[in-house]
């Protein structure tokens, strides 16, 4: 499995006792408020496990994101495969997407930890196209898909009514 360092961060694929830390970071009322559906501890382990999944079945997945000097998880953030029953131009094509927790958020991690992830990934795969989907709402996440080649291909309802944008970033 890989490990991926930054000059901040390491990144490797969740481990079982990732769960908790995980858990507290988008239990966060700051955090939370821009994850469609999330609706506690049980559907943060369907998506737990959802991500480790992509990783057996794909060979790619969320990474849980630890800063390299004090050894914290502090999020995750990665490419992972999902259907989401959002239609042909989402569904079932790699997926991004970054978590960090409240108290990390502003100081350009996420955009760190996203390079990285696509380098390898890129190295990895070959250049494909990618897809993410964020909140109405979440300007930080919008401006951070922007920085990172992605560009709106529409608004969408998710299965449980909840409202996201759709992006995707194409490859070169």
């Amino acid at each position: 499995m890989p490990v991926l360092k930054t000059s901040r961060l390491e990144l490797r694929p969740p481990v079982v006792s990732d769960f908790a830390a995980n858990m507290a970071i988008v239990s966060n009322e700051e955090t939370a408020r821009y994850l469609a559906a999330h609706k506690g501890p049980a559907d943060h382990f369907a998506r737990f496990c959802r991500n480790a999944g992509s990783w057996l079945l794909y060979g790619y997945g969320a990474f849980t994101v630890r800063l390299r000097e004090e050894g914290e998880i502090i999020g995750n953030c990665g490419v992972f495969h999902t259907l989401r029953g959002l239609g042909p131009d989402f569904d079932d094509q790699p997926e991004a997407g970054w978590i960090l927790r409240h108290d990390q958020v502003g100081r350009g991690l996420a955009h760190e930890a996203m390079t990285a992830v696509f380098d390898w990934f890129s190295r990895e795969y070959g250049p494909r196209r990618i897809v993410c989907m964020i909140e109405p709402g979440n300007e930080p996440s919008i401006r951070l898909a922007a920085k990172l080649g992605f560009t709106p291909i529409r608004e969408a309802q998710l299965p449980d009514g909840g409202e996201v944008r759709l992006f995707e970033r194409l490859p070169g």
